[in-house]
């Protein structure tokens, strides 16, 4: 069977690719997002600017009244473009139609075609609305999703007392099912309320001894723009000071993204509506502005999931959000964390400068598990860092940086140049220096790891426009760990390299060629009894053929392959083959069909492949071993207020009987999922 399936999906990819027409390419933002999940991103960061897209799509704004501020806080385009977006509108106000961003400098035709779903054109308007006008001319939003695995799993079986007093971990103490709630309320941007409540499968619903109903909930309220009360936050909100040195629980995206949008910005709080548990304060948070300055200053009571030692002090952070088994539900909220903190912002024409400080302490104290590698970690019940940045724009180039400190005195420092003469070109320069001796546990900066310490690194990126039709994205990462890290006893280095290209063949075809290159080093055993350390690397190759025909069809074929190499061991393989097929033709019906083939030699081979997800998610699964991936989704809107998303996917795999392990194991090589979104505008 397995040589007339690789037979199959080769002559469904040649037929595909042979496909080619002269309707509009599609730029949509979701699939522009596609592109930077697959790039490795962080999936919460990804999570959270989909959840604010989706809400600036439905709110979208006037261009004839926006504001410098609003243009900073959209997430899909750069520093210098919102700055040129705010110039370009101050000069050419009133303007007539979305088409006339075209004539934005640094705005590429890509770039105008992904950005237009979030504008439009209407009155200068003089008057603000009161309250009372905005919640009568507000949105509602009730969605509700469920996704339920058809193919029975470990944890879910029927155990005798005897087995449950001995191993009472193995089965989970809920249904089998995932579900949320949600409503939300909107004004544009200048009110956002919401509320949801989430379980994951294995959590118990609404039972007896369970009797709060959904695992977790939130709350916000989000009102902007109360004259000079420029933003109040209650509830649940993120927020972002600086490069992120010491605060950033908003959006960090993949280094490919910031190959032209390297430099961040103070941002003001934003609502966190996605279910994650963890990543987000819970409180109040607040910015002032009073001439060319802008205070922020916020206030988090949060409680969180931590495994504690026997003397009750924290040893590491649960952030899975899973409470199934009895040990799970055991550790749920035995944490309370409080954090305080603000930022001072000035802005003067080109210039802006910035100090931030924050606080934070724990009702028990932080010790981890002593090994070599986390010597350095913080191990105390509090901590606090103070912070100053700045960005400058002169000319066609911007500098950025920040540079902050900690309790033990450690300093931090990220600085970067940007250079953008035009559309066509960008380059990007960014040093990073952090010491193992540096502790910000709410930082998010750019690095190679996720943890703001024990890295030293230089980072090179380009996006260029060389000829007609042909884009190029590349970066190249040098970085060092000056100390031990996990299952690494020495020192070590790297290097992470990246291209894109991707050539518009007509207005409806293009075809995307990746590679990305990575080196680092870990601990291994050469010969087999002798442990050391040696150096490995990941390359990955995808070819991409993308066809979008004005008739509302789409495909996409992929061939991804991966090659792993450890140093004095044999080279472990991957390859997949990948097939979507798209139709968005009919406002009522849209649909779409996922065919994979996939054969990696281990998990280190593995590859990655997005396939379109029910409305409100995304989903990115990561295969090795040899199967098939089957998937298929449509969406149906009842009323135009009124729509129903299904989805039904099938994994098979050729080399094993069985998958996944513990109370997540399958007793069999097949694995059906279902899922449902059911959403209510009005």
């Amino acid at each position: 069977m397995r040589k007339p399936l690789r037979i199959i999906f080769s002559v469904i990819i040649v037929y595909c690719s042979c496909l080619v027409s002269a309707d509009a390419q599609d730029n949509n933002w979701r699939e522009y997002l596609q592109q930077l999940m697959e790039d490795e991103a962080d999936e919460e960061s990804i999570e959270n600017m989909y959840q604010e897209l989706i809400m600036l799509e439905t709110n979208p704004l006037n261009l004839n009244n926006v504001s410098t501020e609003q243009l900073e806080r959209f997430p899909l385009i750069s520093y210098e473009q919102a700055n040129e977006l705010a110039n370009f509108l101050e000069r050419n106000r009133p303007i007539y139609t979305v088409y006339e961003l075209r004539n934005v400098p640094l705005f590429d035709f890509k770039t105008v075609e992904l950005v237009i779903p979030f504008f439009y054109v209407g009155e200068m308007e003089v008057v603000k609305p009161s309250l009372g006008e905005m919640i009568s001319n507000g949105r509602h939003e009730i969605s509700n999703r469920l996704d339920k695995t058809v193919t029975p799993r470990a944890g879910y079986g029927v155990f005798s007392d005897s087995i449950l007093q001995r191993y009472p971990n193995r089965k989970y103490q809920g249904e089998d099912f995932y579900t949320s709630l949600k409503y939300s309320f909107s004004y544009r941007d200048k009110i956002q309320f919401g509320v949801l409540g989430e379980k994951d499968a294995g959590e118990p619903f609404w039972q007896k001894q369970y009797s709060k109903g959904y695992d977790h909930y939130g709350v916000h309220l989000i009102l902007r723009d109360m004259g000079r009360l420029k933003t109040l936050a209650l509830g649940d909100y993120r927020l972002s000071f600086g490069q992120g040195l010491i605060l950033n629980n908003d959006f960090m995206l993949s280094k490919s993204w910031v190959s032209g949008n390297i430099i961040r910005r103070t941002q003001e709080p934003k609502r966190h509506f996605s279910a994650a548990e963890y990543g987000f304060f819970r409180g109040a948070a607040t910015v002032y502005q009073l001439y060319g300055l802008k205070f922020t200053a916020f206030y988090s009571n949060k409680r969180f999931d931590a495994n504690l030692s026997d003397y009750g002090e924290i040893t590491s952070f649960k952030n899975d959000g899973y409470h199934r088994t009895l040990s799970e539900l055991d550790k749920k909220n035995n944490t309370r964390e409080q954090v305080v903190g603000g930022n001072i912002n000035w802005r003067n024409g080109s210039l802006q400068l910035g100090a931030s400080a924050l606080y934070h302490k724990y009702d028990r104290m932080l010790n981890p598990t002593f090994q070599n590698y986390n010597l350095f970690y913080l191990r105390d019940s509090s901590n606090y860092n103070i912070s100053v940045d700045y960005s400058y724009m002169l000319s066609n180039i911007t500098l950025a940086g920040e540079t902050a400190i900690d309790a033990s005195g450690a300093i931090a420092t990220i600085n970067m140049a940007q250079y953008n003469p035009n559309y066509l070109y960008s380059f990007s320069l960014l040093h990073r220096y952090f010491p193992i001796t540096y502790n910000a546990l709410h930082a998010n900066a750019f690095g190679e790891s996720s943890r703001i310490q024990n890295e030293n690194g230089i980072y090179l990126g380009a996006s260029l426009n060389p000829i007609r039709y042909l884009t190029l994205t590349s970066y190249v990462d040098f970085f060092k760990f000056p100390w031990l890290k996990y299952q690494l006893d020495a020192p070590s280095k790297g290097v992470d390299f990246y291209l894109l290209a991707d050539y518009a063949i007509t207005k409806a075809s293009n075809l995307e060629v990746r590679y990305k290159y990575k080196q680092k080093e870990k601990n291994a055993y050469y010969p087999e009894s002798v442990k050391t350390v040696l150096p490995y690397n990941t390359q990955k190759l995808r070819f991409r053929f993308v066809n979008s025909q004005i008739s509302g069809w789409s495909f996409r074929s992929t061939v991804d392959m991966a090659l792993y190499s450890l140093k004095h061991y044999e080279n472990e393989t991957g390859y997949m083959l990948s097939q979507s097929v798209s139709y968005r033709g009919d406002k009522r019906v849209q649909g779409d069909l996922y065919a994979g083939y996939f054969s990696a030699d281990t998990h280190a081979a593995r590859l990655y492949s997005y396939e379109r997800n029910i409305l409100s998610t995304f989903y990115m699964p990561s295969f090795y071993g040899e199967g098939i991936r089957l998937a298929a989704s449509g969406r149906y809107n009842i009323t135009p207020m009124l729509s129903i998303s299904i989805k039904v996917g099938y994994t098979n795999y050729f080399d094993r009987e069985s998958i996944g392990s513990g109370a997540e194991l399958i007793d069999g090589s097949s694995r059906i999922d279902i899922y449902s979104f059911v959403r209510w505008r009005f």
